[in-house]
């Protein structure tokens, strides 16, 4: 019995017996197609392997041969072959060039097919867990890469700690003033102990500590974060024409469809030009970003500084909600949001008010670390202008050491092509003056130094690469300089940018003024105007006849900023800071300072990918519309408000004997509980007060003419006036079974009102003519009688 041959050399014997048959028939077949109609093992294989043909795969040969039934039979040195090989296990003999082509082809596809498989596997993990693009390409990096990556990583890294202004404040004035002028602020000690201790328990937040006055947020308010694909971040660095670079994660804030609904009643609002309706829509959600923003700036304006930097924090803290649960953090100086994205700019807009409010109340250590964040969000356009806070605010703040790091770090990698295209603060005027400074201020913080020759050159440095700014400082700091000095074509003072030719040019000067405004109380300490002085007069010699100079850093800084998104942020940096950059706006263009832009989104970047327009709301609701409640809807959220049932029945009592207190409620009894539960049981108190007054006077019907009207009552006690809510239960029209189950499932979960507290209230202002009709069950519920002053 001949030996059983192996598989594969069965499958060589079957590939020679195809290209036999393929050499047979009379149209000659490409390679490809005869090695696609290899016939499977059968019975003339022999040995064990006869067993391994299928029912269907006899089928399919029977199906072959009804396609072409005139198959030639295999010659006779075909079958001569065939029996040699099954008599002896010899190897076969050396094939020809297209036999080895057709089995060289069958085996790179079979590899291919092996790739596509675990390409598609990779591409379905990195979609599901994006972090795995950041282990892969970890992976195949160099160690320099590695290295740099780390490096910057820990200087955009953002210190907690000193995000809080109240603790920066307690440092310079001590706690028993601090406390002392919060209490005076919060008025009853009481309810700010309350409210701060329930506000405790429900969030915590980095950015912004909630006050006792704010309203719950148990959810995420409407927003949310999801980490860019690897083909969201390709689409980023196309817009941008930037190269791959290690170590980054790219996020964005998504809207829920309420959120969008919501931001759409504010672009009506803000188009309406009735600012009333922002207090409506924060009634709806306390926490929209663009609408805190936008009342900000009113307050701003009405120099009620308090509130407006109120408004900011809330803002703050509705946005950070958005990356619970997710790895987003502020402390590793890895991750990213992308500006080209509406539903991100509210956030960065809300870090740069931040940022001015914090530097108005001399705040220098937390307004430089809430700008490190902003630069952190995207370096490399900086949209919002960080890094124009940051050359001064580092030597403010004593964090000169982190300036001269950052600058050595992008000083290493200025050639590096994963850089290219990305701003590098080496290259702005104000980074090469504040870097020479902070050398100054580090060689007099060692002592023994007096040459100060590292910082002398880097001022010289700097002195030839923007010569633009030594004037204007000199003005600012009354530093005197040299008649020689003075008349040197290269010092000429730019007032606006008619005389300037070219966009760069006219940044350059804008940058030029606006550094000297900030940073001249630096230069002022007769010491460094000295030196100063004597080294602008070293540097004449070398200077060029103008400020167009071809030195390194200038020639880099004309290539960054020719660049529109570049540009885009500088301008955007004066707009946000109008109430100090104002006389600066003659060095913007005209079509941008012509152009319409929304104070929520000003100056929209050119690369971005939407905007607030019809498209973005496409399908959005009128959230402010008028859509009622099913009854069974308003009674589900009326039990989870005021679980009890007896005292749920008195206060509908009080409801309805007052017709002109419900006028102050559009929404109805619902409404009116809703606002119960949102203004705690101090504001409650006074709300009871107020009617009962009313109702002393006989004004049951009307407001007093000496009182407040009740909605701005209530805006005084919440923060916000209270919103148009849901209709009254009784007008409320039957919905049919489904809407109910959708209402159902939309309705998030309700803390119940202070049952106890408020009926001691409704007793003390009403006694007991309000629960006349109320069974006996109220009289055997155990409650302890009130005490004196009616709260428990």
């Amino acid at each position: 019995m001949a030996p059983r041959m192996n598989r594969r050399q069965l499958r060589e014997q079957e590939e020679l017996a195809a290209l036999e048959i393929a050499k047979a028939k009379d149209e000659t077949l490409e390679a490809e197609e005869s090695e696609a109609e290899l016939p499977q093992p059968g019975k003339s294989a022999g040995g064990g392997f006869a067993a391994v043909s299928s029912p269907h795969q006899k089928k399919k040969k029977k199906h072959a041969g009804t396609e072409s039934p005139a198959a030639p039979t295999p010659p006779p040195e075909v079958s001569q072959v065939r029996a040699q090989d099954e008599a002896s296990p010899t190897p076969s003999p050396s094939r020809s060039k297209k036999e080895k082509k057709a089995a060289k082809k069958q085996k790179a596809r079979e590899q291919k097919d092996d790739r596509d498989d675990v390409d598609k596997a990779l591409a379905e993990l990195s979609i599901k867990y994006p972090d795995l693009q950041q282990v892969m390409a970890s992976a195949s990096a160099s160690p320099a890469a590695h290295s740099a990556s780390t490096a910057l990583a820990s200087l955009l890294s953002v210190s907690v700690q000193n995000l809080d202004a109240e603790a920066e404040l307690r440092k310079f004035f001590g706690s028993r003033v601090i406390s002392a002028a919060k209490s005076s602020d919060a008025g009853s000690s009481k309810r700010a102990a309350a409210a701060a201790a329930r506000l405790k328990s429900q969030a915590k937040a980095t950015l912004a500590r909630p006050k006792d006055n704010w309203w719950p947020a148990n959810h995420r308010q409407g927003l949310s974060s999801r980490q860019y694909t690897q083909e969201d971040e390709e689409k980023m660095r196309g817009r941008h024409a930037w190269s791959t670079l290690l170590g980054e994660k790219v996020w964005t804030v998504e809207y829920s469809k309420k959120y969008r609904g919501v931001t759409l009643a504010f672009m009506q609002t803000v188009m309406s030009g009735d600012p009333a309706g922002f207090n409506q829509i924060l009634g709806q959600m306390p926490y929209h970003a663009d609408t805190l923003l936008q009342m900000s700036e009113v307050y701003f304006h009405r120099e009620e500084h308090s509130t407006a930097a109120d408004m900011i924090d809330r803002a703050l803290f509705g946005y950070e909600r958005a990356f619970l649960g997710t790895s987003f953090n502020f402390t590793t100086g890895v991750n990213r949001l992308d500006f080209d994205r509406v539903e991100n700019r509210p956030f960065f807009l809300a870090v740069h008010r931040q940022i001015s409010d914090l530097q108005g109340r001399g705040c220098v250590r937390t307004s430089f670390e809430f700008s490190r964040l902003l630069y952190s969000l995207d370096p490399w356009t900086d949209p919002h202008g960080a890094l124009l806070h940051l050359d001064y605010l580092a030597l403010k703040a004593g964090m000169g050491q982190w300036l001269l790091d950052v600058w050595d770090f992008f000083s290493k990698v200025r050639d590096d092509d994963g850089f290219r295209n990305r701003l590098r603060p080496t290259v702005l005027p104000g980074w090469a003056y504040s870097r020479a400074l902070a050398l100054y201020v580090d060689e007099e913080a060692k002592g023994g130094v007096r040459d100060h020759a590292q910082s002398t050159a880097a001022l010289a440095e700097a002195i030839l690469a923007f010569p633009s700014i030594v004037p204007v400082l000199a003005d600012k700091t009354d530093i005197s300089l040299s008649a020689s000095a003075r008349g040197h074509s290269a010092f000429r003072v730019y007032p606006d940018a008619s005389s300037l030719s070219t966009s760069s040019a006219s940044i350059l000067h804008l940058l030029s003024h606006l550094y000297a405004q900030r940073s001249s109380p630096l230069w002022k300490i007769p010491e460094r105007a000295s030196w100063f002085a004597q080294t602008v007069n070293a540097s004449l010699s070398s200077l060029p006849p103008s400020y167009d100079t071809t030195q390194p850093a200038y020639l880099g800084f004309v290539a960054l900023y020719s660049r529109p998104e570049m540009a885009y942020g500088v301008y955007r940096h004066a707009i946000v800071n109008e109430s100090t950059c104002r006389r600066l706006f003659g060095f913007i263009p005209r079509e941008v300072t012509n152009a319409k832009h929304l104070a929520c989104d000003p100056l929209p970047p050119p690369t971005r990918v939407n905007e607030y327009d019809a498209e973005f709301f496409r399908g959005a609701e009128d959230v402010l519309s008028v859509q009622p409640r099913s009854r069974k809807a308003n009674e589900r959220l009326l039990q989870q408000l005021i679980p009890d049932p007896v005292f749920r029945r008195q206060m509908q009592d009080f409801w309805a004997a007052h017709p002109g207190f419900q006028r102050q409620f559009p929404g109805g009894f619902v409404h009116f509980a809703q606002v119960l539960h949102q203004i705690g049981p101090e504001a409650v108190e006074d709300l009871m007060i107020q009617v009962a007054d009313q109702a002393a006077q006989g004004a049951g019907d009307g407001m007093p003419g000496g009182f407040m009207p009740m909605d701005e009552m209530l805006g005084e006690l919440v923060g916000v006036a209270p919103e148009a809510g849901p209709v009254n239960v009784d007008d409320a029209a039957e919905e049919d079974t489904e809407e109910e189950e959708d209402e159902e499932d939309e309705e998030e979960p309700v803390a119940p009102l202070p049952v106890r507290m408020l009926r001691n209230l409704v007793n003390r202002f009403w006694g007991g003519g309000a629960a006349e009709e109320v069974s006996s069950e109220e009289d055997q519920d155990g409650e302890d009688p009130p005490p004196e002053d009616g709260v428990d």
